[in-house]
């Protein structure tokens, strides 16, 4: 963290009718005053604590707005309070906040007095912290020990009045090489509700490449190359946890920065690594990559009417989307496959107008020649100098000529010479979802999936738009030694193993595990706009953190995708089952993986029930085996399948966090598991009222603990001093009894009861 004397001395701001006057350069002792009636805590719950229980003042949605130039940032919170009662109630506002914080702003809607916002160290904010959870016995309050604090002074919220408070703050970034790093700290209880809509502005003086967020999905609008603007998503304004996020100053081409978390149990432990492209750029000396872009049609009898009309539409709005000198063709199938060309033509006035002549002539009747239309896809002779790509859709099953699914699968990887990349469109339920979605993978390219209520040249024309200014292709990814040669046994289970293509306004997000301490050098090679080049970006694990808690949960979401994928494409085979040693020891590592990092899919929610004894580990895999054997291997079509394409797909290139373990059931309904707590690096499952370490949750029977601990004696508080060091102090703000690991050492934490 920042030094607080890197920003300023401690200063204390009172506000009078809305203006920030400050009263004193330094403060080297504020006297700790007793909380008021409700404490309320924005980052913590919807609710003000109160010493009685019982919930008096609402928040009803919270908004902060990130203004950060260069390094600075300046964070504004406006709170939307509610009184619930018929009796004014006294309040005061606490908000953890990064070290070096300066109050540079504090009002709200009430009447015009002397107001005081206090800028608390760690020291003060210790003692309050003690002194809240003391008094308030709500173990929610104990998530932010450890941090500094601003403190508001006491103010009336009126009898079932509505009041709205604004705090300001601002405090220096970290800064690791090219990438800035922002936190706002906030709590990762799935008890949580209350929305927040969060916007950062970043503002630099170099261009901007990428901008990330492991916690909460972005919505990212570039205002230039210089400024951008990034949201969390509407989708995930209810989504807790910490709101992070990352960006990249641009260097030479590719940027790439690197966040680690160590971890002794796999020999150094995971790292994440961020790329990022420059912004768009109209020098006509850095063009994007040009594309030959495949049109695969299907036109069987089950496209009629509505379907096939769509998708005619879709293939001349993508043509007419081509850029100059691009290049396309489109191949139409059923029984038989028939081409515009024999071979991709180059876009110009005449072989526009020649296309449209050749698609508006389409009808839908037939059968289903999925083989034959993807060999001659990819068999095509290619245009010299561009990316060649494939837009491959079909509504049904393979009906004509080799409709094996290894067969058409094992196209793209033994008939594929001149690699193209292939994108997969499933139109309804009628398609087989796992073929799809691996012919796509195996390619470099992404499957979707179309329901039926949903309009396919809409889905087909968002997917190209994504395509737009390939930058980056057969990207190569190697670790080297100093000299320049393979640096041997240094890191392992890199995901994706195959490098995406990047397009404009892509990043790229791998992860994987380390061995040992030394520094380490990617060299990324592959087609940079249209020439040959080679980057080079050499890490230390020096700031490896446990506070980085995200990389081995992201890590181990996609690891445990890639394995039911595994699982799911031995399906292909008829003759395959469970019981072969090589899925049994797929099935195995899912449900390890899945246990120890608490993130559960539709093949393993069953591990959050209450009466799974997870000590039972035969009972534990033979329920496994039963769920991926009828569901991911035995469902090839229909809605159950294309439900486990869309969770796949969204795991395999999972970016962000999923606290809640959202997936789609086999009817395409959400769910979400809130039995199972993750809390940065660590996983609690509940069981009985209380909360069990997942290290611990599988001889929970068995198991003693070592020593037990009472809710707000000092051992308490030493113990949530220690979990804070390493950002874990989360895992004793859980409401119940909570039986934790620590060092070796399990400990038993008892629930605080009321006075």
């Amino acid at each position: 963290m920042v030094s607080s004397k890197r920003i300023a001395a401690l200063i204390l701001m009172v506000v009078s009718g809305g203006v920030c006057h400050p009263v004193g350069a330094q403060i080297r002792h504020i006297r700790v005053r007793p909380p008021a009636r409700n404490v309320i805590v924005p980052q913590s719950r919807p609710w003000a604590f109160a010493p009685t229980g019982r919930e008096a003042i609402k928040i009803t949605d919270i908004e902060a707005r990130i203004d950060i130039v260069e390094t600075v940032a300046t964070t504004t919170i406006e709170m939307r309070l509610e009184n619930t009662t018929n009796r004014r109630q006294e309040a005061e506002l606490v908000v953890p906040v990064p070290d070096g914080a300066v109050v540079r702003g504090f009002a709200y809607d009430g009447p015009d007095g002397r107001i005081t916002a206090q800028v608390l160290p760690r020291a003060e904010a210790k003692r309050i912290y003690e002194s809240l959870v003391a008094k308030m016995r709500d173990p929610a309050l104990v998530e932010f020990i450890g941090y500094n604090l601003i403190r508001s002074s006491v103010f009336p919220v009126e009898p079932r009045g509505k009041q709205r408070v604004r705090l300001t703050y601002e405090h220096l970034l970290e800064i690791d090489g090219a990438r800035v790093d922002y936190v706002l700290p906030r709590t990762e209880s799935l008890e949580y509700a209350a929305p927040w809509k969060v916007t950062a502005t970043i503002k630099a003086k170099r261009p901007i490449a990428t901008v990330y967020s492991p916690s909460h999905k972005l919505e990212i609008e570039r205002r230039s190359n210089r400024k951008l603007v990034a949201k969390i998503a509407t989708k995930a304004m209810k989504e807790p946890g910490p709101f992070r996020l990352s960006y990249l100053l641009e260097e030479q081409g590719v940027t790439a920065s690197l966040l680690a978390y160590p971890d002794k149990s796999v020999g150094g432990g995971y790292f994440l690594l961020l790329g990022g492209l420059p912004p768009h750029q109209d020098d006509a000396e850095a063009p994007a990559i040009k594309r030959e872009v495949t049109l695969v049609i299907d036109r069987s009898g089950s496209m009629r009417n509505e379907k096939i009309e769509q998708v005619k539409e879709a293939a001349l709005q993508i043509i007419a989307g081509l850029q100059p000198g691009e290049a396309f063709n489109v191949i139409l199938y059923n029984n038989t496959v028939q081409w515009f060309s024999e071979r991709p033509v180059v876009k110009t006035a005449e072989t526009e107008k020649a296309v449209q002549r050749y698609i508006e002539g389409v009808t839908a009747t037939g059968g289903t020649n999925i083989h034959g239309a993807l060999a001659a896809a990819l068999g095509q002779s290619p245009t010299a100098g561009t990316l060649p790509l494939v837009l491959f859709l079909t509504d049904g099953l393979p009906t004509v000529g080799q409709t094996s699914e290894i067969a058409i699968r094992e196209l793209v990887t033994k008939a594929n010479p001149h690699n193209r990349r292939v994108f997969t469109f499933g139109v309804g339920f009628d398609v087989n979802a796992p073929l799809l979605e691996r012919v796509a993978s195996e390619s470099r390219g992404r499957a979707q999936f179309v329901l039926p209520d949903e309009d396919v040249e809409a889905k087909v024309g968002k997917v190209f738009r994504r395509l737009t200014g390939p930058i980056l292709a057969d990207a190569e990814l190697r670790l080297v030694d100093p000299d320049g040669g393979a640096a041997l046994g240094r890191v392992r289970d890199i995901l994706p193993e195959k490098l995406p293509d990047l397009f404009e306004g892509d990043r790229l997000v791998l992860l994987g595990q380390y061995i040992g301490t030394e520094s380490i050098t990617f060299r990324l090679k592959g087609n940079y706009r249209g020439k040959t080049r080679t980057f080079k970006f050499t890490f230390g694990f020096d700031k490896a953190s446990r506070k980085n808690g995200f990389v081995p949960r992201l890590w181990a979401s996609r690891k445990i995708a890639d394995l039911i994928d595994a699982v799911r494409q031995m399906g292909a085979n008829p003759s395959a089952s469970t019981q072969d040693p090589k899925v049994k020891e797929l099935i195995d590592e899912i449900v390890r993986l899945s246990t120890q990092f608490g993130i559960l899919t539709e093949y393993t929610a069953f591990l959050a029930r209450e009466g799974t004894d997870l000590a039972d580990a035969r009972e534990v895999l033979r329920e496994a085996e039963g769920l991926l054997s009828r569901r991911a291997m035995g469902a090839r079509t229909g809605k159950g399948a294309v439900n486990q394409s869309f969770n796949s797909i969204q795991q395999k290139a999972q970016t962000e966090l999923n606290y809640q373990n959202f997936y789609y059931d086999e009817q395409l309904n959400p769910v979400v598991i809130t039995n199972v707590q993750q809390i940065n690096d660590k996983a609690y499952y509940r069981r009985r009222g209380q909360w069990i370490d997942s290290t611990l949750v599988d001889r929970q029977n068995q198991a003693k603990p070592s020593r037990v601990v009472d809710f707000g004696t000092r051992e308490f508080f030493e113990l949530a001093q220690r979990l804070a060091r390493e950002n874990r102090q989360g895992s004793i703000a859980m409401k119940g009894d909570v039986l934790l690991q620590i060092d070796g050492e399990s400990i038993l934490i008892k629930a605080p009861r009321r006075n």
